[in-house]
């Protein structure tokens, strides 16, 4: 971390921390080197670590105060574009706000697919729904923002877009969102079948296949 924009850790409760950081890139980073600490088996004992677009909360921490003074310590290394797995989504990119978004981005509604598709995201925290990642990877200048008037109804599989993030919605909500596509199979967004029932989990990298193969 840069010492004129350090980390700041706060207690969070008897035994627990929230790391706050300047921007979702460190953030993330920050996450990383939780992930990879705790992998090597270098980590201090934390139960949980949850991500937020620019705060990490540690819980279960038997000693704050002697893990906040090693973080302060810490160096953490920029995260690699291309560490971690990627999955892949195909999405028909039928939205009813695509005209929109395409209006915002200054190209044809026909150009949306390729446009959203040529990059690669990452999950940089989940919530607003089980499920339900936001994922970085837009540059600034395709960032939209959302909608005047939320729906009362989202679908599932509604893929969406609002100020720097991309989603997927894995179940039926209200939502604010710039809708610009649809996965036609939503359900392996989330299934408790599996150990880990979120498929799209922080640190996971996306690509977006558009159906017919990708651009």
């Amino acid at each position: 971390m840069t010492e004129d924009r350090p980390l700041q850790v706060r207690p969070a409760g008897r035994h627990a921390l929230l790391v706050q950081l300047p921007d979702a890139e460190r953030t993330a980073a920050f996450h990383a080197e939780l992930l990879r600490r705790r992998a090597a088996g270098t980590l201090p004992p934390v139960a949980e670590i949850v991500p937020g677009a620019r705060t990490v909360l540690l819980d279960g921490v038997p000693d704050p105060g002697e893990l906040a003074r090693r973080l302060a310590d810490w160096e953490v290394p920029p995260r690699a574009a291309d560490d971690g797995g990627v999955v892949e989504i195909h999405v028909r990119y039928d939205g009813p706000d695509l005209a929109r978004v395409a209006a915002l981005w200054g190209i044809g509604p026909d150009e949306v697919a390729a446009r959203h598709a040529s990059y690669t995201y990452r999950v940089a925290f989940c919530g607003f729904a089980p499920g339900f990642g936001y994922l970085t990877g837009l540059p600034p200048h395709l960032h939209v923002p959302r909608r005047d008037t939320p729906r009362t109804r989202v679908p599932a599989g509604a893929v969406a877009l609002a100020g720097p993030y991309s989603a997927v919605y894995p179940r039926a909500t209200p939502g604010g969102w710039q809708l610009i596509g649809t996965m036609p199979d939503p359900a392996p967004l989330w299934d408790l079948t599996r150990d880990e029932p979120a498929l799209l989990t922080p640190g996971t990298r996306v690509r977006f296949i558009p159906e017919g193969g990708a651009t």
